[in-house]
């Protein structure tokens, strides 16, 4: 499966149409989803294989951390997982189950990439007198793409669960999500919620949003905790 996923970001990355990247990386996360889920119900029906949630670790670094920071919660809570955000390291924890760790990270790193080139195509920028805005433009395209990105998850999160018809789903997921919650308190104890400065270059927002949307994929909200 992880063999599928990679082959069709790879296309989704290197392709100059937008919405072919659109239909591969959303085909990447179906099948991310689809797996997964599968293999949440086998454990469950065998007794489970006394694994647990884990966790590792992803370079969150700069340009740009805070956004990027927000990309990965929010692919991470798509693939129920949880990212706690290391400012001062440049790195982010995660952690979930194993098969869901490995979503993740693939996506993450195709999403930025998606994300990178797309804004690199947009340009620099500078104001009336002649000033660059090109910071300040990337910072608020970057913030406006993970935003938009969660929005989507979001969606796409409760379609997949909505097709897997299978008595006691929502238990086994409710069970998951308990573990992987228990885990980020006995790991962190002490966690402020990070909500993300504010973007002030209106331009580069809608620029960020407009290449949300050509990128497409999962599931969830948003939630960015940081130590």
């Amino acid at each position: 499966m992880l063999g599928k996923v990679r082959a069709l970001l790879q296309k989704a990355e290197s392709t100059e149409f937008p919405r072919e990247a659109e239909a591969l990386t959303a085909r990447a996360q179906e099948l991310i989803a689809r797996h997964n889920l599968h293999t949440a119900l086998l454990e469950a029906e065998h007794g489970g294989d006394g694994r647990g949630p884990l966790a590792r670790v992803v370079a969150v670094g700069q340009p740009y951390a805070a956004p990027k920071a927000t990309l990965l919660h929010v692919v991470a809570e798509a693939n129920r997982c949880r990212s706690v955000w290391h400012r001062e390291r440049g790195e982010a924890t995660l952690l979930g189950y194993a098969e869901d760790l490995a979503g993740v990270e693939l996506l993450f790193t195709s999403l930025l990439v998606q994300a990178t080139a797309a804004m690199i195509r947009a340009g620099s920028r500078t104001d009336g007198l002649g000033r660059s805005r090109t910071r300040s433009f990337r910072h608020a395209f970057l913030s406006a793409y993970a935003l938009r990105i969660g929005e989507r998850l979001s969606e796409a999160a409760e379609q997949a669960v909505g097709a897997t018809d299978a008595p006691g789903l929502g238990l086994v997921l409710a069970s998951r999500d308990a573990a992987v919650q228990r885990s980020v308190t006995e790991r962190f104890p002490r966690l402020r919620r990070f909500r993300g400065g504010g973007a002030s270059n209106t331009d580069g927002w809608v620029h960020g949003r407009a290449a949300a949307d050509r990128a497409a994929l999962g599931h969830t909200a948003l939630a960015s905790d940081h130590e």
